[in-house]
């Protein structure tokens, strides 16, 4: 596919460092989870009916996932002037009205979502020990059915890693609604 030629991380590329506040009021940075086997980063938003359609499908993998060393941070980069439901305040809301288990994160000047290649919210990436990218693509291949989902391919690839196998697969296009770039 076309699109998987456009990621800008390929597997094996190292994760881009970050430095981003979060909901919670503190900055987060990628060494923060330097003591995370594996770590989920993934480009999210509030106003995304696909993120809000995967929504509890991420929130639950994190809660079961979390016990076993993985970590996931959230990212939202969106233009907050053109969709302001993605905006800081909007973003804590969201995480308390939902108990998000995971930093959520802004990022304002859009530069970390460019350094990832984020195409889309959302847009998972789950990277290694070594911060390596294994896996990117979707959460499960049923976003807005989830009692028809036969592929949970982000649980998948958790399952992998945490064994020690390969990731297969390791690149699938991505769904959900484009970043809102600023112009």
């Amino acid at each position: 596919m076309a699109e998987l030629e456009s990621f800008r991380l390929k597997v094996g590329d190292a994760a881009p460092e970050f430095a981003l506040p979060g909901v919670d009021g503190r900055q987060h940075q990628l060494s923060e989870f330097a003591d995370r086997p594996l770590l989920a980063v993934v480009f999210w938003c509030n106003h995304c009916p696909y993120v809000q359609a995967w929504e509890g499908r991420a929130i639950d993998l994190a809660r079961r996932y979390g016990p076993k060393g993985v970590g996931f941070v959230m990212i939202n980069a969106n233009d907050d002037a053109e969709y302001p439901a993605d905006s800081m305040a909007g973003m804590i809301a969201r995480a308390r009205e939902k108990g998000y288990p995971f930093p959520y994160l802004r990022d304002d000047s859009q530069q970390v979502a460019r350094a990832y290649g984020a195409l889309v919210t959302p847009h998972p990436m789950l990277f290694d020990r070594n911060r390596r990218l294994l896996f990117q693509g979707r959460i499960d291949d049923s976003h807005d059915h989830p009692d028809r989902v036969k592929h949970r391919y982000l649980e998948q690839a958790l399952d992998q890693a945490l064994a020690g196998t390969p990731v297969t697969p390791s690149q699938l296009s991505v769904l959900g609604c484009t970043v809102k770039w600023r112009s």
